[in-house]
């Protein structure tokens, strides 16, 4: 139990121990003592002593038949204590001055409110983005970046009645929409799309001179907890090698929760 010697003030034997709980929790099932072992790298006889400690206070349970090893009651309390702790929203309204100063373009920060797509908060860039959108704006669903995010992240269930409404305006005006099919077929693909990018954009054609693109932050269970939008005026802004493209899903990745594999949980 000697103190670390670069001087962190850690505990080795301690860091050592957790390596093994971590592989076990990045496993999705339960593992052997040879399997733990081999994806720490250590003698079978270390991890078997640090499992015990483990089986001791709870962190580990071991089954009866197969003798192997899996997360036990503590280790769901503790993470489970841990994802009420995550406070989406907050953290990443306190980080979107940077990402709007990095990009050099008008940051948006929204959640699902009762009318759908809602701006909590407005981060504007130096060169000022002129548009009608502010605190407490509702976004459309099927034509705003920030509404196909949250289209593809969010169940059915939730975006369901504002899906239809939005869908029977467009039929009732005889609008089309250029980039999705008119129905909930259409929708459905473009849900998938949207998955499939990991990010949504729209260019001028549903806001005059202004293109926007936004990515999720996600929970533990893959759902928007919140979205992050960038807006401008430059087409290029939101091509698929463009810079601030990389840089806003990088911000929303680092705020998500996510699991082993860095996928959502």
């Amino acid at each position: 139990m000697a103190d670390r010697p670069d001087g962190t003030g850690g505990i080795q034997s301690l860091d050592q121990a957790l390596r093994v709980l971590v592989a076990l929790a990045r496993r999705k099932r339960a593992a052997s003592l040879s399997e733990l072992a081999r994806d720490c790298g250590m003698p079978t006889s270390k991890v078997h002593r640090y499992l015990a400690s483990f089986l001791n206070a709870g962190f580990v349970r071991q089954a009866e038949r197969s003798g192997k090893y899996d997360l036990g009651p503590a280790s769901i309390e503790t993470g489970l204590s841990a994802l009420n702790r995550h406070d989406f929203v907050n953290r990443a309204a306190d980080a979107l001055p940077g990402l709007a100063a990095d990009t050099g373009l008008t940051a948006l920060l929204c959640v699902w409110g009762n009318f759908g797509p809602t701006v909590v908060r407005w981060e504007r860039a130096a060169s000022l983005v002129a548009a009608s959108l502010g605190l407490g704006t509702a976004l459309p669903l099927l034509t705003s970046a920030t509404g196909r995010v949250f289209l593809a992240y969010l169940p059915e269930a939730v975006t369901a009645a504002l899906r239809r409404k939005e869908l029977a305006e467009a039929a009732t005006s005889g609008r089309e929409f250029d980039d999705i099919g008119p129905d909930e077929a259409g929708v459905h693909a473009l849900a998938e799309t949207v998955r499939a990018a990991g990010h949504a954009a729209v260019d001028g054609r549903y806001i005059p001179g202004l293109v926007a693109m936004a990515a999720p932050v996600l929970d533990w269970q893959g759902q928007a907890q919140a979205v992050v939008t960038l807006i401008g005026t430059d087409p290029r802004a939101i091509a698929k090698d463009a810079p601030a493209l990389g840089q806003m899903k990088v911000f929303c990745a680092a705020l998500s929760i996510t699991g082993p594999g860095g996928a959502p949980a």
